[in-house]
């Protein structure tokens, strides 16, 4: 223990050992002490040390310090040692303080001494998984210094650290535990950690984003008191700035998660605004912020938009409008919120809309824009409000044509009213004051009115000023001119050139005014072709510029200015080369390319405000095509009018064609719906048919059970002898009986198949009048052959029902008729019978016949809607049909011989019974052909009873 109090500033004798000397001593008891008292004891001693003598206990020490944190895990106390120890040696944060009145090299030092500790500790990425499982820990004296130690590394090497934190296992969700620390010190540091881990890096942002890290700072920002909250308040929107500058993912994500709701509280401010905090300050700066950054123009357009949304109907724009027009806002919040509105507005016709109407609390009551514009022309104003209020209007007028007509409207002479203030009155003031800033401001949201807006630019030429009493008023163009031939300072007649530049382009008429004026042109013609100061290079290409608008876009409605003339005047007075080089001055200049990059006009000092962002787009557009034009000879030019009436042509042409094409689209979609109704009508054709089918099957399994009946009852005839003759007629009798029912089952089939035969014919006859068009005349003789054979085919039903009732009426006399009726004669039995057997005979040959036709028709058909191949498919289908129902007639007329065939049998084995028949019985006689016949006035059922 005297070792220690050595180290620890005891009294002992003899030389006291050096500080490198003490380390290294120390460094050895960590290492080789076996007691973890005596190793907690040095480990604190190195701790003591590191601050006075940093570089040592780096170089010696890190390698124990680090197997301490691996193999001490279970002492909490000597692990916060070494985490502090570790820490000391790492930041820069005291050295930080240390330096203020050191030199700067000191301070690099310090600086790469920090940087060269953590490459040594991270060169290993399983020191960093190391630290985060120590973070995991609730221990205080652990937690703390191990949050500290990870921020100072991130702050040393973030990219490095960032790459091994990613890759590790669960490593974004360890350090976003520290965020629902109950120990607000832990929780602050890992705010600060965060923010370090967040820089940067886009999937990192996003892990942390989806592990509720919105919820979490929403929460903590409200429980510390929202903008009235203390530095925690700032660290959790720095960090929430972090996760959405410049990533869409979360910014949608923020969107979808209903957060941006959660942001209108924050700007509730009371009545009186006087004495604000500078943390609250800090804090609604950047509350601002955060809500730029949802609705920045770099931004897609569609999520800016639907953000624009979202604010508008929570509530949220109509709160900062509160803010604007409240007093005793602190300035730079004042500016910063007039930016925030800005964007909100920015190409959102509903939130432009609500902004035109918001009114400023004054007697009378003032539109807010009118009120913004004040601020913009007065002189007295800061610098940046005056710039947050021109960026305000060119938001509000951005994509805005109603905007702009009405700011428009109030410098017409039918809508000024003398008792206000308008819009258009201050335009036109601070264009015309001794103010060079408010000069440019002025001339600058005039272009933005006229922006893309071909009717407000022909209006604005209608605007007459009145310069002095007794003098008759001016144009607004010719005013502009004026003072830009009288010299005035260099911003002046760069904003008034924007001006007539953007008014200009795209617009014959206003060419055709401004070259009216025959002080112009040579007034241009002088300030290009002179030899003028550095200054003055600017002012020379806006004004070649302008020029070369009159050329581009001149309709020779002059004669004097024809677009001929012209390039002839620059040839001869200033030469084509030299124009074209003055023209590029303008897109030279070091302003120009700043001014390009973003809408807001930004800018360190009001003299370097010479260019605006819309203004820049369209010299980019129109500096090539005033090359070409100047360069291009008469004859190019008449060719190119040739191509372009040409191209009209063609235009024509295409829309000519186009309207045919939605003409036959109409046809195409008529014919679909023709299709649909024909595709029902077939689905409807095979259902029925499927029935038909159906019950054709349970006719077929009838006869089978008939057909096997009848068997069994001859074999049963065939074995009873001689002395059953009586037995047998009369079974013989009921056979006839049932075999004629079955003749008159086999008749309605009959009938049943050829009404499918007509429907055929009738769906065969609308598929014909659907070939119609193509198939021409050939089609108007199939309909006629297939209206011949409907017609046969209705005969043929009519004399089939007409056999079909005198069966029926048959049939009723046999089974209804007397008992004491004579019996019928052999010759009349047979004479019905043959009539019968001829009339089925008739109708097999016509129906054969039939057959024939349809087969000729199938090929007529066949031929006549080749042409129509939507209907091919149908044809197909119904011609399948036809070749079934052909084979089931067949089958059906088999059944009918066979059926004959066993009547004919029957009457030969009656005739060869030789029976006599008495009264009330069948009399056969032999030798004689059998044939049997029933009298009109007779029935099979009133014969059964005299067999004997």
């Amino acid at each position: 223990m005297n070792f220690f109090r050595g180290v620890m500033g005891g009294q002992t004798a003899g030389p006291q050992p050096s500080g490198a000397e003490t380390i290294q001593k120390l460094c050895d008891r960590v290492a080789s002490s076996t007691l973890l008292e005596d190793r907690r004891d040095a480990v604190r001693a190195l701790k003591s040390l590191s601050k006075k003598y940093r570089m040592e206990v780096g170089t010696q020490s890190m390698d124990h310090l680090i197997n301490i944190l691996q193999t001490d895990r279970s002492d909490s106390e000597i692990l916060g040692y070494a985490l502090d120890t570790l820490y000391n040696v790492i930041s820069n944060d005291e050295e930080e303080e240390q330096d203020e009145s050191e030199d700067e090299n000191a301070q690099k030092q310090a600086d790469d001494l920090g940087t060269q500790f953590t490459e040594t500790f991270i060169q290993d990425p399983e020191h960093i998984t190391l630290l985060l499982t120590l973070l995991e820990e609730f221990d205080f004296h652990v937690r703390w210094p191990g949050v500290k130690l990870l921020t100072a590394l991130l702050k040393s090497q973030g990219v490095q650290v960032q790459g091994i934190i990613l890759v590790s296992p669960m490593g974004v969700s360890r350090l976003m535990d520290l965020l629902a620390d109950s120990r607000e010190v832990i929780r602050n540091d890992g705010l600060l950690l965060l923010q370090q881990l967040t820089k940067g890096n886009a999937a990192i942002q996003k892990i942390v984003a989806f592990e509720n890290a919105f919820e979490r700072l929403l929460d903590i920002i409200t429980e510390e008191g929202s903008s009235d909250g203390g530095i925690v308040v700032e660290d959790c929107l720095l960090l929430l700035l972090n996760l959405l500058k410049n990533n869409s993912s979360n910014q949608n994500f923020f969107k979808e998660g209903s957060y941006i709701q959660r942001m209108k509280p924050w700007f509730e401010v009371g009545d009186d605004n006087s004495g604000w905090s500078a943390q609250k300050v800090t804090n609604l700066h950047l509350m601002l912020q955060l809500v730029r950054v949802m609705v920045s123009p770099v931004n897609s357009p569609g999520a800016t938009a639907s953000c624009q949304k979202c604010m508008y109907q929570c509530g949220l724009l109509q709160q900062l409008c509160t803010i604007l027009m409240a007093t005793g806002v602190p300035a730079d919040i004042l500016t910063e919120t007039i930016n925030t509105v800005s964007e909100v507005i920015r190409g959102s016709q509903v939130n432009q809309d609500y902004f035109a109407s918001v009114n400023a609390p004054s007697n009378p009551p003032r539109p807010a824009i009118v009120v913004l514009l004040m601020s913009m022309v007065n002189e007295r104003q800061p610098f940046v409000l005056r710039c947050a209020v021109l960026y305000c209007f060119q938001c509000f007028l951005f994509k805005n044509q109603k905007g702009q007509g009405e700011i428009v409207a109030t410098l017409l002479p039918s809508t000024i009213d003398a008792n206000s203030i308008s819009a258009g009155q201050l335009l036109c003031g601070g264009l015309f004051s001794a103010d060079s800033l408010s000069n440019w401001c002025a001339a600058v949201a005039l272009a933005h009115t006229l922006q893309d807006n071909l009717t407000q630019k022909e209006q604005l030429l209608r605007v007459q000023l009145a310069t002095s009493l007794g003098k008759p008023p001016v144009s607004l163009l010719q005013q502009c001119t004026n003072i830009l031939s009288q010299g005035s300072k260099v911003q002046t007649r760069v904003g008034l050139l924007m001006l007539l530049c953007t008014w200009i382009s795209n617009c014959p008429i206003a060419v055709t005014h401004f070259l009216h004026n025959q002080d112009n042109v040579p007034f241009l013609t002088a300030q290009i072709s002179e030899n003028l100061g550095e200054d003055e290079r600017l002012v020379q290409g806006l004004c070649a510029l302008l020029l070369g608008i009159c050329i581009y876009y001149n309709d020779n409605s002059l004669e004097n200015y024809t677009k001929e003339k012209l390039k002839q005047l620059i040839e001869k007075r200033i030469g084509k080369e030299n124009f074209v080089e003055k023209l590029g001055f303008i897109t030279k200049h070091e302003l120009y390319s700043r001014a390009a990059l973003k809408p807001q006009p930004v800018f360190p000092s009001p003299e370097q405000m010479l260019f605006d962002h819309e203004f820049t787009r369209l010299v980019k557009e129109l500096e090539g095509l005033i090359t070409k034009a100047v360069h291009k000879s008469s004859e190019e030019e008449k060719k190119e009018e040739e191509v372009k009436k040409t191209l009209e042509q063609h235009d024509n042409i295409v829309t000519q064609y186009k309207e045919l094409i939605r003409e036959q689209d109409a046809q195409i979609q008529e014919l679909k719906e023709k299709v649909s109704s024909m595709t029902t009508q077939t689905e409807q054709l095979q259902a029925t048919v499927s029935q038909q089918q159906s019950q054709i099957q349970q006719h077929k399994d009838q006869y089978n059970i008939l057909k096997l009946k009848l068997g069994k009852e001859s074999q049963s005839q065939s074995s009873q002898g001689d002395t059953q003759v009586n037995g047998l007629q009369t079974e013989e009798l009921s056979q006839l009986r049932e075999e004629l029912e079955e003749l008159r089952r086999q008749q309605t089939l009959l009938q049943t198949q050829l009404s499918e035969k007509d429907a055929l014919i009738d769906s065969l006859k609308s598929a014909a009048k659907a070939a119609e068009g193509p198939a021409g005349s050939g089609n108007t003789e199939l309909l006629q052959e297939l209206e011949a054979l409907k017609n046969q085919v209705q005969a043929h039903l009519a004399e089939i029902g007409h056999l079909k009732a005198e069966r029926q009426e048959l049939l009723r006399r046999a089974e209804a008729g007397p008992s004491d009726t004579a019996p019928p004669t052999d010759g009349s039995s047979d004479a019905a019978k043959a009539e019968l057997e001829n009339r089925l005979a008739a109708q097999t040959a016509e129906m054969e016949q039939l057959k024939e036709s349809r087969s000729g028709l199938e090929q007529q058909l066949a031929a006549a809607t080749s042409t129509a191949a939507i209907l091919q498919t149908e044809k197909a289908k119904l011609q399948t049909e036809v070749q079934e129902s052909k084979k089931e007639q067949d089958d059906l007329l088999m059944l009918l011989a066979d059926q004959d065939q066993k009547i004919h049998s029957l009457k030969q084995r009656l005739k060869d019974l030789g029976e006599m028949v008495r009264k009330h019985s069948l009399e056969v006689k032999q030798g004689h052909k059998t044939s049997l016949e029933v009298k009109p006035d007779q029935t099979f059922t009133s014969l059964l009873p005299s067999l004997p």
